[in-house]
């Protein structure tokens, strides 16, 4: 009897916005979650947190969930006035809670880091360092055929770039001549995680302002002096 390997998921870019939309808000404000209809849109509309940043209609995101549905990724809930929708997706494609957390942010944030993946996921999922992002990645490269083929893709450095970046292939095969072309100008185009460095080096700026002007004080040192 020979076995059929399953065959590697294809989704649309909508789909994959949706799905990784409901991944994002479970975890973020799991108080409403699951999502109706409408707050799904707003979430895959949102201008923050996502590369790129799209204009659904409910109907784009409801054609999407019942493709996701079908498929298996997402469910519905209709036990209340409104039906709400939560996903499926570390059960329905077959990978751990690290490695479906990472495929959640690249389908919302595009390419990324390992260690820009690191500080984005944390509301979702807190990694030890940086090792442990590039072996779950690593892992998501090199699947077998036998569970579907490769979920990720280690992209070329891209010229001036420090560090290679990743991308997801749940919507099929990437351009990386793309990437390598738009990689150059990440570090200054305002793309999520380099606001997200951004905001946290400032908030920490503050923190050491505020303990300078406490020490200040204590000491009797005027701040202009200091």
């Amino acid at each position: 009897m020979t076995l059929t390997q399953p065959a590697p998921l294809t989704l649309t870019p909508i789909e994959a916005r949706v799905l990784g939309t409901l991944m994002e808000k479970a975890r973020t404000v799991p108080d409403s979650y699951p999502l109706s209809l409408n707050s799904l849109m707003l979430g895959c509309n949102q201008k923050s947190s996502r590369d790129p940043v799209l204009d659904l209609s409910e109907a784009d995101v409801a054609s999407a969930l019942d493709n996701l549905m079908a498929q298996n990724l997402v469910r519905a809930n209709t036990a209340g006035r409104v039906t709400r929708y939560e996903h499926n997706f570390q059960r329905g494609v077959g990978v751990p809670e690290q490695s479906a957390v990472l495929l959640g942010l690249l389908m919302l944030r595009g390419p990324q880091t390992a260690g820009e993946l690191r500080l984005n996921t944390e509301r979702w999922y807190k990694f030890a360092d940086i090792s442990s992002v590039e072996g779950f990645l690593e892992e998501l490269q090199d699947r077998s055929e036998e569970k579907g083929g490769p979920l990720v893709l280690k992209l070329a450095r891209a010229p001036g770039a420090r560090e290679q970046r990743w991308a997801h292939l749940l919507c099929g095969p990437v351009d990386e001549a793309q990437f390598a072309q738009s990689g150059s100008t990440r570090t200054t185009d305002g793309t999520p995680g380099t606001l997200a460095r951004i905001e946290q080096l400032e908030a920490e700026v503050a923190q050491l302002q505020a303990m300078v002007l406490k020490l200040c004080a204590e000491l009797g040192v005027s701040v202009t002096a200091a």
